[in-house]
């Protein structure tokens, strides 16, 4: 069966006016140049209909129906180049070694699998490839800000998800993540119960360390709801979407598999998740920060095993960070 593409179209259209509209109204506000907003949103419209790809089936038939795996490859790391070359282009922030040091890491990725074979150390290997280069800071020094106020390193983070991402499904033929941007009604239901249950721990472990303090609330609740509705849409679709693919629905699978025990799995994944967390919020080790994600990520990683599928942790993970972004300081 072949799926038709108007549906990914028709969602990029939309997505494209929505963010013509935020950039707009955003850089005004703000006060950015026309130069470098346009330069900012051009390429923020590229990198979003690349981003959200994968999140379709007619995609996800056509990506996995070509047959050459370096030509796949290919084409992945060239679409990495495509936004940086908009951006850097027209803020006049172009530089040669800059986009040599985004062709290699775009290049990397996706040929990992495509040269490399199907083995454990590959596997865990590719993660910790993924893990470097988005936790390090490089794409600060690659992405050069044309005004203040404008995080141009964001184009760099998104590529890296999405291609991480594009690389496990289309070249190492990853299955079993439930991959895909818009919850199902057993995703929501089994991601709220599973949120809810980690409330009460969560908060004993934040009374119990003092890794944070109640956050006085705006006066408007108008305001704070609309803020609240963006920020979960952000953190469930951009924080959640990638740390549940990569932590979840990549590495907690596999040692599952590995170690033939889906608790062993869990707990192994979550103690790394947690690790992950030390550099975070203040001078390293943070301990106290690494403490809750271990444990809130025991809580994800429950929901992905009871629905099969990341959408449910997604949803679980969303709603922790939207509580401790919204209450707590």
């Amino acid at each position: 069966m072949r799926y038709p593409l108007r549906g990914f179209w028709i969602t990029v259209a939309i997505l494209w006016a929505v963010l013509c509209i935020a950039g707009y109204f955003y850089s005004k506000q703000q006060g950015i140049p026309d130069s470098a907003a346009l330069a900012v949103i051009l390429a923020c419209l590229v990198e979003a209909a690349f981003y959200i790809a994968p999140g379709f089936a007619s995609v996800r038939q056509r990506l996995s129906g070509v047959r050459s795996r370096y030509l796949l490859a290919g084409f992945l790391a060239v679409s990495a180049l495509v936004p940086y070359v908009i951006f850097a282009g027209l803020s006049s922030t172009f530089e040669w070694p800059s986009f040599a040091l985004l062709g290699l890491i775009a290049a990397v990725i996706p040929f990992w699998f495509a040269v490399l074979p199907k083995h454990p150390a590959t596997d865990l290997g590719f993660l910790a490839l993924v893990a470097l280069v988005f936790l390090s800071a490089i794409f600060q020094s690659i992405y050069i800000d044309p005004y203040p106020r404008v995080p141009a390193e964001m184009f760099g983070k998104l590529m890296s998800i999405r291609l991480g991402i594009a690389s496990a499904l289309f070249l190492r033929g990853v299955k079993g993540t439930g991959f895909g941007f818009v919850p199902e009604r057993k995703d929501w239901k089994i991601g709220i119960l599973h949120y809810l249950y980690f409330l009460p721990v969560g908060a004993a472990l934040i009374a119990l360390t003092g890794f944070a303090t109640l956050r006085s609330l705006p006066a408007d609740p108008a305001k704070l709801a609309l803020t609240a509705f963006a920020s979960f849409l952000g953190f469930l679709w951009v924080v959640a979407l990638s740390e549940e693919f990569f932590v979840r629905g990549l590495l907690q699978q596999w040692l599952s598999k590995w170690m033939n025990s889906p608790v062993a799995g869990l707990l192994i994944a979550s103690l790394i998740f947690g690790l992950l967390h030390l550099p975070f919020r203040s001078a390293f080790p943070n301990w106290r920060f690494a403490l809750l994600a271990a444990t809130a990520s025991l809580f994800y990683g429950r929901a992905f095993q009871q629905a099969g599928s990341i959408r449910a942790s997604m949803v679980t993970h969303a709603l922790v960070v939207l509580t401790w972004r919204v209450f707590l300081v």
